[in-house]
């Protein structure tokens, strides 16, 4: 284990995934501080909770993942986020690229692809404007 401990929220509105990816989380360098059933609740949270990583599916109610991942990126919020999502369409993965997402995770996944789109997330440069790193640092590299 690492020295440096993460912060993840998961948002989304399956119970049984958001199950799933905190026991591939446990014993790692990652703690999962919250989890939100829907898109209105996961934008709150990410507000008041300034996790380093949001796992964020596409398909909720309210808001869905790529308009809060909209929301988030023009909020200039730093978290890392990784889109979970069943729907691998070459235009949703485009446009959660564009709309600036770290990464993006198939269902069904297992505990190495998941743990894999965390470590290319840390390892990639840090893309953040200069005055942005100042408020807030980044991450610790592993």
């Amino acid at each position: 284990m690492k020295d440096k401990t993460y912060s993840v929220l998961i948002a989304d509105d399956d119970p049984l995934i958001r199950q799933v990816l905190r026991l591939l989380l446990r014993g790692s360098e990652y703690d999962v501080i919250g989890e939100a059933a829907n898109g209105d609740a996961a934008l709150a949270m990410v507000q008041s909770l300034q996790p380093d990583f949001v796992l964020l599916d596409i398909k909720m109610p309210g808001l869905d993942g790529l308009d809060v991942l909209k929301r988030l990126r023009d909020m200039m919020m730093s978290a890392h986020i990784i889109i979970v999502s069943a729907d691998s369409t070459s235009d949703k993965v485009q446009r959660a690229v564009a709309y600036g997402a770290d990464g993006y995770i198939i269902k069904p996944f297992n505990a190495g692809v998941v743990l894999d789109a965390f470590e290319r997330c840390l390892s990639a440069p840090d893309p953040r404007p200069p005055q942005e790193r100042e408020s807030r640092p980044a991450p610790e590299k592993p």
